[in-house]
C-alpha cells in the first residue's frame, strides 16, 4: 500500500468518531443537494432552448453533469476544511464521484453507438465492474503489485518476447480507438441518414463506408500505438484474399452484389417487387441480404447475388401505381352497356382505386356459357394487397346485379344420345360395300 493510500485510511480512522467526520459527511450531504438541484434546472434549461444537434452532446453532459458538480462541490469544501481538520473522506468520495462520472459517459456512448439489445447491458455492466475493480485496486494500493505480477509473466511469438501487462495495455488502446472511431462514424452516420440532398441507398452506402473505414483506421493507429509492425499485416491481408478468393466466395459475392444494387438505385426501401416466386415489399437493404416483408406478414431473406443474377420485378420502380384485373361472365341476354356502368360504379367506390388513371371495364370475348368482361382498376398502394380490394367491388357487383336482374351464367353442357343399334348397322353396311367395291 502507497504512502497516500496509507494515510487516507490511517485519517479516516482517525476521524471515525470524531467532529471532523461529521463536517465531512454534512459536506457531502450539502454538496449532493447542491448538485442535484443545479442539475435539474440547467437541463430543463438547456434541452428546453438548445439545437436540435446539439441534443447528442447535451446528452452526454447530461449523464456527467450530477456526479462531476458533486464533485466540485466536494473539492471546495475540502479547500475549505483542510486548514482545520484532516479532508481524507471528501477525497475518498471526489475519487468514487469521478468513478461515477466516468462509467456514466462510457454506457451513454456504448448506447449511442450500438442498438439495444442483452448483450449491450452484459457489457455495461462489465465495464462498470471493470472501472470499480481499478478503482479498488487503486485505493487499497495493489495496483503496482499487480502490474509486477503480470509482467513476470512472459511468453513468446516468434523471436518477439511478451508479458501480460503488456498484452493487456494493447487490448485496452485498441479498444479504446475502436472506440472513439465508432463515436466519430456515428455521428458521421446520423448527419449523412438526415441529408435531404441524397438519396436513401446513397446514404446507406455512405454510412456502411464510413464505419468501415473509421474502424480500420483505429485498429491500424492503435496496433502502430502498441509497436506492432503493420507490414506484418501483408501476410494476413494475403490469406485472407486467398480465403475470399475460394472458401468465402459467396459471402464476398453478396457483400459485392449488395454495394451494386444500392449504387444503380435500382431497387429502394418500400418498392413492391417480385424475386422468384416471392412477392412483397423490400422492408431491409443489408450489405449481405435483402428482407422482403410479403402480403401475409412473412418476411423473406433474400441474398444480395440472387437480386443480381436472377430476374426481378419492380413493380414500383418508375411508378408506384398497381393495375388489379377482374374478370367477370354474364349471360348474352344481358345489356352490356348497364353491365359495364354498373361495374364502374362498384370500382369508383373504393377509396384506393385511384381516378387517375380511372377504371375501366373491356369486352373480352364471347365464350361458351356467356360473355366475358374484364374491369381494370388502379391502386397506389398495392403493398396492402389487393384482396380485400376485389373482395369487396365482387360484393358490390353482386348487389348490383341482383338488383337490375342481371345474371351471371354458369357453365352448360348439351349431350346428344344417338341409337346405338342403328349406328351398329349403318357401320357394317358401309364396311361391306367398301369391300365389294375393292
Amino acid at each position: 500500500m502507497n504512502s497516500e493510500i496509507q494515510l487516507i485510511w490511517q485519517e479516516l480512522q482517525a476521524d471515525l468518531h470524531t467532529p471532523a467526520m461529521l463536517w465531512q459527511i454534512l459536506v457531502v450531504v450539502v454538496s449532493l443537494g447542491l448538485a442535484w438541484s443545479i442539475n435539474g434546472l440547467l437541463r430543463a434549461y438547456v434541452l428546453r432552448y438548445a439545437r436540435e444537434s446539439w441534443k447528442i452532446a447535451i446528452g452526454g453532459i447530461n449523464r456527467v453533469l450530477f456526479p462531476l458538480s458533486s464533485q466540485l462541490f466536494v473539492s471546495v469544501g475540502a479547500l475549505l476544511l483542510q486548514e482545520w481538520q484532516h479532508t481524507s473522506m471528501l477525497r475518498l468520495a471526489s475519487t468514487l464521484l469521478l468513478a461515477m462520472a466516468a462509467i456514466r459517459l462510457v454506457v451513454y456512448a456504448l448506447r449511442y453507438i450500438f442498438a439495444p439489445g442483452s448483450w449491450l447491458r452484459t457489457m455495461e455492466h462489465a465495464i462498470a465492474g471493470l472501472i470499480w475493480l481499478i478503482l479498488a485496486f487503486q485505493m487499497t494500493g495493489l495496483t503496482q503489485d499487480a502490474i509486477e505480477v503480470m509482467e513476470s509473466v512472459t511468453f513468446k511469438i516468434g523471436k518477439t518476447q511478451f508479458d501480460v501487462w503488456l498484452v493487456l495495455q494493447a487490448v485496452f488502446i485498441i479498444l479504446v480507438t475502436l472506440f472513439v472511431a465508432l463515436w466519430l462514424s456515428r455521428m458521421v452516420e446520423n448527419r449523412l441518414m438526415a441529408s435531404q440532398h441524397l438519396n436513401m441507398n446513397m446514404r446507406v452506402v455512405l454510412t456502411k463506408v464510413v464505419r468501415i473505414l473509421f474502424s480500420l483506421l483505429a485498429i491500424l493507429m492503435a496496433l502502430s500505438a502498441v509497436g506492432l509492425d503493420i507490414t506484418l499485416l501483408s501476410v494476413f491481408g494475403g490469406a485472407l484474399g486467398v480465403g475470399l478468393g475460394f472458401g468465402l466466395q459467396k459471402i464476398a459475392s453478396n457483400y459485392a452484389s449488395g454495394f451494386i444494387i444500392l449504387l444503380d438505385e435500382s431497387i429502394h426501401i418500400g418498392d413492391i417487387v417480385t424475386v422468384q416466386n416471392h412477392y412483397g415489399v423490400v422492408s431491409e437493404l443489408r450489405s449481405r441480404y435483402m428482407v422482403l416483408r410479403k402480403l401475409d406478414n412473412t418476411e423473406v431473406i433474400i441474398p444480395n447475388e440472387t437480386m443480381v443474377t436472377d430476374l426481378v420485378i419492380n413493380h414500383s420502380m418508375t411508378d408506384r401505381k398497381v393495375r388489379v384485373q377482374m374478370a367477370v361472365q354474364v349471360s348474352y341476354e344481358t345489356h352490356l352497356e348497364q353491365a359495364m356502368q354498373l361495374m364502374l360504379e362498384a370500382a369508383r367506390t373504393q377509396e384506393r382505386v385511384l381516378a387517375d388513371p380511372e377504371p375501366s371495364v373491356l369486352l373480352k370475348g364471347f365464350a361458351d356459357s356467356g360473355i366475358d368482361l374484364l374491369l381494370n382498376v388502379w391502386v397506389a398502394d398495392a403493398e396492402n394487397g389487393t384482396a380485400a380490394l376485389q373482395s369487396e367491388i365482387y360484393m358490390d357487383m353482386w348487389r348490383a346485379f341482383k338488383k337490375h336482374n342481371i345474371s351471371i351464367p354458369f357453365p352448360q353442357r348439351e349431350v346428344r344420345v344417338l341409337n346405338t343399334a342403328a349406328a351398329a348397322g349403318s357401320a357394317v353396311e358401309d364396311a361391306h360395300k367398301e369391300m365389294l367395291d375393292k
